[in-house]
């Protein structure tokens, strides 16, 4: 059985075998969590993000795709790159968001990931309702995370999202 257990804190402090990225499709850096893996992790991922970019994803990662490369600086194996989608008041996206986890919990246990670490997918700049995405977020990984990650932590970067997370693990 997957633990899932919450942090308050800076994703790119964290220890694990693997820290997913909530990236924009370029997979080449941008802002928020993105960025601030980019600037922390070193001119490493950029270079393996570029290379990707120049083979398998000329034109991108698809929302609710994810990919691996290195940590750079990070004090972990890999960073699992996702793209998640912006949210619509008129467009039910959820399916998409709820990709973005599974599908890092396959590139996760393809690189046999015991400790995944995630941000709050598309909660941010993407403008998902924070309540939702953390229904979404831990319903998904309750439902197909397993072996071999033993654990699943979200590293939430403030009280507010911190609690919100805290009640969808309650339901």
């Amino acid at each position: 059985m997957t633990r899932i257990t919450l942090v308050k804190g800076d994703i790119t402090a964290e220890t694990a075998d693997a820290i997913v990225n909530a990236a924009n499709s370029s997979l080449l850096g941008g802002g928020g969590v993105d960025g601030a893996i980019h600037r922390r992790g070193g001119p490493e991922i950029l270079a393996e993000c570029r290379r990707l970019r120049a083979s398998h994803y000329g034109k991108g990662l698809a929302t609710g795709q994810a990919v691996a490369t290195t940590a750079g600086n990070l004090d972990a194996g890999h960073v699992i790159h996702t793209v998640g989608p912006v949210w619509s008041a008129s467009l039910d996206r959820s399916e998409l968001l709820a990709s973005c986890y599974r599908e890092s919990l396959r590139v996760a246990a393809g690189l046999g990931a015991r400790t995944v670490a995630f941000p709050a997918i598309s909660t941010g700049i993407y403008g998902w309702p924070l309540d939702d995405g953390a229904r979404i977020a831990v319903r998904t990984v309750r439902e197909v995370a397993g072996p071999p990650v033993e654990e699943v932590r979200f590293v939430l970067f403030d009280d507010r999202a911190y609690a919100a997370f805290a009640e969808a693990l309650t339901d």
